[in-house]
């Protein structure tokens, strides 16, 4: 990002910055140079000028601004976030140290219960219709002894499901205070940065554009070019080379003159003319 130039305030910061302009015109009979909010230019009005110069008056921050988006993607960067890594686990793909898959258990801990009470109910069904057959089939009790061994199993699986779910809640509960934290508060030094950046938005760029824009009298709120005493910001650009005039009664006296060459024609004659 160039210091020099108005920064690109990313979307997410722009409801922030949105923020900061209306606490600036909220709180503008505080400050005694805002005072005139209402008279020529009510709040919504200055709102618009601030909303359509909203480049020009970030970049009385912009080192600010620089140094606080680049400690938040610090903070987000995964080698760097250590909450995520406790809260959400390894990543998907990772392998325990036996080869075998992360959720290889959670798998089998959902399936075994359904494939378990899907015999089950396939074998009572079947035994219970064979023994009202008459005569009696001699498998029909095998089939009914079988098929609550599948009930069994299936009473035991959701047994096993419902305390993985309770030990992963008791684990995880460990971990819930930070993850509520990393979502709803800053790292102190992100939230320092952000301070920082908000107070200097606030004293070097939108007081200063409320203030030029009450005190020109030809200031047009629907106009995006800023109001004309605003010299917070350093210009940029290459001034012009400085001619001076030639200073007074120098003129007739500097111009030069020129003289026409003298010309002689040559002597042309008999011997006796020529020169000696």
């Amino acid at each position: 990002m160039h210091m020099n130039s108005a920064p690109h305030l990313l979307t997410e910061d722009r409801a922030e910055y949105e923020r900061i302009l209306d606490d600036a015109l909220r709180n503008a009979h505080d400050r005694p140079d805002l005072t005139s909010v209402g008279k020529r230019l009510n709040a919504e009005q200055l709102r618009t000028m601030a909303l359509n110069a909203t480049a020009l008056i970030t970049s009385a921050a912009a080192a600010e601004y620089e140094y606080f988006v680049k400690v938040r993607e610090e903070q987000r960067s995964p080698s760097t976030s250590p909450v995520r890594n406790s809260v959400l686990g390894p990543a998907v793909g990772d392998e325990d140290e036996d080869g075998a898959g992360a959720g290889f258990g959670a798998v089998l801990t959902v399936l075994a219960p359904i494939l378990a009470g899907t015999a089950a109910v396939i074998f009572l069904l079947v035994g219970y219709v064979m023994k009202a057959l008459s005569p009696e089939p001699a498998f029909a009790e095998t089939l009914v002894t079988v098929g609550w061994f599948f009930g069994a199993l299936t009473a035991a699986g959701l047994l096993a499901a419902a305390v993985g779910l309770l030990i992963a809640a008791l684990r995880n509960g460990a971990t819930q205070v930070p993850a509520e934290e990393a979502g709803g508060e800053l790292p102190d030094e992100v939230a320092r940065a952000k301070e920082a950046w908000r107070h200097a938005l606030l004293e070097r760029g939108v007081v200063p554009f409320l203030r030029a824009a009450l005190a020109d009298p030809s200031a047009d709120p629907a106009s995006s070019v800023p109001p004309r005493p605003v010299n917070r910001i350093p210009k940029i650009g290459y001034s012009g080379p400085d001619f001076s005039s030639p200073s007074e009664g120098s003129s007739a006296t500097s111009r030069p003159t020129f003289t026409s060459p003298d010309f002689t024609s040559p002597d042309f004659g008999p011997p006796e003319h020529r020169p000696e």
